[in-house]
Formats: C-alpha cells, sequence, structure tokens
C-alpha cells in the first residue's frame, strides 16, 4: 500500500496555514462585501451566518429631479404628487408649472364639446391612428347656470376659455381639472365675445371682452379682466368703421387679433389688440394675386398667425403664414388645401394643427348643398374633422364631427398653469 502523501492528512492541512491578525482581519473584511453564509476551511471552524442591509441607492440632485419632471406628462405629475411632499411641493409651484411650459412642448390635445360633456383626444393619436380613443373630461360648466351652448372661444398655456350667454367666461384647465368663473358683465346694452391671452411684460393673463354691435348701436365697447383682479375695466373703444367678423379674437405673439370688415368698403381687415399696450394695429394681409376672395379666415399655427383664404374660382383653400408677426414682408402661402368633396355652399376650411411632418388638422364648415333660399329654416351648418397630408395629398376622415353647431372643437397645450388666481 503505497504511502499517504502529506497534502493527505485532514490535520496537516488545517496546520499549513493557521489563522493570524491579518488574515482574520481579512476575512471580516470580506463579510462587508457580501452576503449568505460562511464556512471556515476547517471543519473545526464555527459556521457564521451573516444578513446584510441592501446597498443604498444613489440619490439625484433635486436640480435635477426638477429637470426631468418638467419633460413628463401632466397626467403623471399629477400622480407623482403622492410620491413625497418635496414633489408635490415641486409639481404645486408656480415656477415649475412655467418651467413645465416651456419644456414640455409636445404634449397638444384636441378637445371636443357637447352640451353637457366634453372628449379629449392627443393630437399625435389623431395623426397616426384616425380610430383613436377619447377621454371623457368632467366638464366644469352645469346645467343650473347654463342658458345655451357654451363654446370654447380660446385657449392659452392650457387653460381654456368658455364663453357664457355672451356676458362671462370660465376658465378651465381640463389638464388639472381647475376652473372659475369671471364676474359678469352688464347686458342691457351689449352683448360681448370674449378673447383670453398672455401680457408677457406683465406676467399676466387678460381676458379681452369685446361689444357686439346690436340694434344699431355701433359703437364697440372694449373691457379687460386681469387674472388677480376681481373686476373689469374698460380700455379704448374698437376702433370705428370696423365691425368683427368672429368676436372671439385669436391669441398670437403677445396680441388679440381679430378679422374685421370696414363698413364703408365691406372689405375684410385684420385688426389687433396689443396685451401690453392696449393699443390697436392693422394688419396688412399677403398679396393673394388680384383674385376676388368669397372666404377668409384667421388662425393661429406654429404660433404664427394664419389666414385661410379661397376665391370663388378656387377649388382649393390657400393657407397663409405670418412668419414675423406685424411684418408684412413674412407672409409666405404655406399650403393650398385642394377640395375633397362637394362641400356645399360656401364651404370655409381651417387649420387647427400643423404636425412636424406636416399632416395638417383640418375645420371644414359648409352649408348643406340641398340648401334653397326659399326654405325658411335655418341653415344646416356642418361640420366636418379631417387629416391632410400635405405631403402625399392624401385626407383621412376622422370620426369626430359637429352637428348643427352643437359642439366645439379647440386645440390646446397642456399645462400646469392653474386658472385661478
Amino acid at each position: 500500500m503505497a504511502p499517504s502523501s502529506d497534502a493527505d492528512d485532514p490535520n496537516d492541512v488545517a496546520l499549513s496555514n493557521p489563522p493570524t491578525e491579518d488574515t482574520t482581519a481579512t476575512k471580516k473584511q470580506s463579510l462587508n462585501c457580501s452576503t449568505g453564509i460562511l464556512t471556515s476551511p476547517s471543519s473545526s471552524y464555527s459556521i457564521v451566518t451573516l444578513t446584510l442591509q441592501p446597498p443604498l441607492l444613489p440619490t439625484l440632485p433635486f436640480e435635477l429631479i426638477a429637470e426631468i419632471l418638467s419633460k413628463l406628462p401632466v397626467k403623471s405629475l399629477m400622480q407623482f404628487q403622492c410620491v413625497c411632499k418635496s414633489w408635490k411641493s415641486l409639481i404645486s409651484d408656480p415656477k415649475f408649472a412655467k418651467k413645465h411650459l416651456r419644456m414640455s412642448t409636445k404634449h397638444h390635445h384636441l378637445i371636443s364639446t357637447f352640451a353637457n360633456s366634453a372628449l379629449d383626444y392627443p393630437l399625435t393619436s389623431l395623426f397616426t391612428d384616425v380610430t383613436a380613443t377619447a377621454m371623457q373630461l368632467e366638464y366644469p360648466l352645469t346645467k343650473q347656470y347654463r342658458h345655451c351652448f357654451d363654446p370654447i372661444v380660446s385657449s392659452c398655456h392650457g387653460i381654456l376659455c368658455i364663453a357664457i350667454d355672451y356676458v362671462s367666461v370660465v376658465l378651465w384647465n381640463p389638464s388639472i381639472s381647475k376652473f372659475t368663473r369671471l364676474p359678469s358683465l352688464d347686458k342691457s346694452l351689449y352683448c360681448y365675445g370674449f378673447s383670453f391671452g398672455y401680457d408677457h411684460s406683465s406676467d399676466t393673463y387678460k381676458v379681452v371682452a369685446c361689444g357686439i354691435v346690436i340694434n344699431g348701436n355701433v359703437k364697440k365697447p372694449v373691457k379687460v379682466h386681469t387674472l388677480g383682479t376681481n373686476s373689469w375695466r374698460t380700455i379704448q373703444d374698437f376702433p370705428s368703421g370696423f365691425i368683427c367678423e368672429d368676436s372671439s379674437g385669436k391669441f398670437v405673439c403677445g396680441t388679440i387679433t381679430w378679422l374685421g370688415e370696414k363698413i364703408s368698403t365691406s372689405s375684410w381687415h385684420i385688426i389687433s389688440l396689443d396685451l401690453e399696450k392696449e393699443s390697436y394695429l392693422e394688419i396688412v394681409q399677403p398679396d393673394y394675386g388680384g383674385v376676388t376672395l368669397t372666404s377668409l379666415r384667421i388662425g393661429v399655427l406654429r404660433d404664427c398667425l394664419c389666414i385661410f383664404s379661397r376665391s370663388r374660382s378656387d377649388t382649393f383653400t390657400g393657407i397663409w403664414l405670418m412668419k414675423e408677426y406685424g411684418n408684412k414682408e413674412s407672409w409666405i402661402k404655406l399650403f393650398r388645401v385642394p377640395d375633397i368633396r362637394d362641400l356645399g355652399y360656401y364651404p370655409s376650411v381651417c387649420a387647427l394643427y400643423v404636425s412636424e411632418d406636416d399632416q395638417v388638422l383640418l375645420e371644414i364648415d359648409s352649408q348643406d348643398s340641398d340648401y334653397s333660399q326659399d326654405d325658411s329654416e335655418l341653415l344646416d351648418i356642418q361640420s366636418k374633422l379631417v387629416v391632410y397630408n400635405s405631403r402625399d395629398g392624401t385626407f383621412e376622415d376622422l370620426n369626430i364631427q359637429n352637428t348643427n353647431g352643437v359642439t366645439g372643437t379647440q386645440v390646446y397645450h397642456e399645462s400646469l398653469i392653474s386658472p385661478c388666481f
């Protein structure tokens, strides 16, 4: 039988590396970096069981957290208020709301309002899926102080301005479910058309009420309510000799801009009110090429004033864009939208939004082609929403339709800005 080697003797193995102070320290150090059960090399050593705390997660600077949160959708931020007190305080801070408004530039929605409800669609879903699912919103207006259909007349920074019976407005931010109603105006002499915008010079929001000509009264008073105050104040009357085609103006580049008609010539003019100076200016229109226009509307696309024009012989609508507000040389013809069907009498096309890849959300209004002047009934005004792809000239119908003017549509940018000042 062969003799045993030194390596076969377990006692020799144990004694060949006796524990020292250094090796013991090394073993203790290894315990701080591992988890589980540690068994000594020798059976004479006891089993040591160690339970360690999980490593702490790295913490981000609060400024970086604010930067990340400022780019998220409002719906997520409303949920994140429950994370901790510091997040709740941050998200509810008006300064953070302004930062979020600047950083979150792509969260646009289309709202469609009905008699007692409102449906909300993310704009991106409308351009990618014509069967996009709407979200039912809790409408802020109740029947107890509503007398008729209340149109959304304008939007600014996520706040929608809803006209109430021509004498008051409700300001509503559907993203955060907050609204406020302003004091009513005296309607003994005038009805009013309302507009809403932001004055960057004073960092305030203003509602503008323009008197509607009734009973032959040609004076058109204009009143302004600055959010944070509790009253209306009167400013200079609307320029004499003009009437508004649409008493609700468009907010663009720090102004409220109306399409008006000069009484003496029955020609269209564009009048703007500077919200900072509270003074009026006429905007020079583009050169339409000497044609006689039968339809003209104004709107806002890509934060610029735009015009939708149509002449008697046209089978298309021209969309003009003023790249620099007030500069007549900056007018460009952005698109020509061809007719896609029999639009009936006096069709009117308005672009509500243009995507980055040049898809255009259109609202098309027209009178019923079966209408006869002998009819005693009111005109049947049909309104339809379609998506026009300007790159390949194709159209897609959307399953959102207004019937007889009982619903309204508006594009708005979701925000944390509160209407309750």
